[in-house]
């Protein structure tokens, strides 16, 4: 039997593209985006220009409006702070205290140190208030300024004196500062609550009370000068005459005393010493 074969043609084989760039040897796959084109798509944003300035940008009337809130807010809280100070300490009544000038200071000081040969006491008044010490010819305004820079100046000093004799420590003088600090709190609130006890109406404020009692680290001062100069001897003579001075001066001081004796009490104003350096 004649066998019949049949030839069948073979398929073709489908072409790929040229490729218009060289493949590169080190390439691990093929690239086969080059025979996709994709169209190209934009997006415009309506009403936003990103080349405008900065200046034209705080100039908008948003911007105006945020400034102005923020200032206002400002003002607010600050407000609100010196209306909370307020309610503690009084600054336009610690300004008068610290009011003083050269000559006030000077006299003030040698009225601490001297007060057997002041005459007159009396405090001045103008019509509803009294004097500042600036304006006080005659020193008795009681003041702050020379009570916090006695203070500072002891505190010092004291270092000083501590040094010479071997025994200083910043601990040591941190110390003798806030033992000085604390007798004057002790000092004060002791004041404040005698006269409420005693039930006594004074003109005087916690700030005069703060004066007074700051007026002895002048004489404190005076003591560890004349115990570093003249030694043990010099030492005790000072706080005996600074001693007297700081009680004739707060005895013979018609404002403590026309305030304290208002009601017809006579009160013994007590203020006390810290613990000196005693010059070995």
């Amino acid at each position: 039997m004649a066998q019949h074969v049949s030839y069948r043609q073979p398929p073709k084989q489908r072409g790929r593209p040229p490729v218009s760039n060289m493949m590169d040897p080190n390439q691990l796959f093929d690239d086969t985006s080059a025979s996709q084109h994709p169209q190209p798509t934009s997006y415009t944003v309506q009403g936003i220009d990103m080349g405008l300035p900065i200046n034209n940008f705080l100039s908008e009337p948003v911007a105006d409006f945020a400034m102005t809130y923020g200032t206002t807010i400002a003002s607010q809280g600050k407000d609100m702070v010196h209306k909370e100070l307020n309610r503690f300490v009084s600054v336009n009544k610690l300004k008068y205290f610290f009011t003083v000038d050269t000559r006030y200071v000077t006299k003030k000081l040698a009225l601490l140190l001297f007060p057997y040969t002041h005459q007159n006491w009396e405090l001045g008044y103008r019509v509803d208030s009294r004097l500042t010490p600036r304006e006080d010819f005659h020193a008795n305004a009681p003041d702050l300024y020379i009570p916090t820079m006695a203070f500072i100046t002891y505190i010092l000093l004291a270092g000083v004196a501590l040094g010479i004799q071997q025994r200083f420590s910043p601990e040591v003088l941190g110390m003798c500062a806030s033992t000085a600090l604390v007798w004057i709190i002790i000092e004060v609130l002791a004041l404040v609550l005698a006269l409420y006890l005693i039930s006594v109406h004074t003109d005087l404020t916690t700030f005069d009370l703060i004066a007074y009692s700051g007026y002895k680290y002048v004489g404190m001062i005076i003591t560890i000068l004349a115990g570093l100069l003249f030694g043990r001897d010099g030492y005790y003579v000072a706080l005996a005459w600074t001693s007297c001075t700081i009680m004739f001066f707060l005895v013979s001081d018609s404002f403590v005393l026309s305030c304290l004796s208002g009601n017809g009490k006579n009160i013994t104003v007590p203020f006390f010493t810290p613990i000196l350096p005693v010059p070995s």
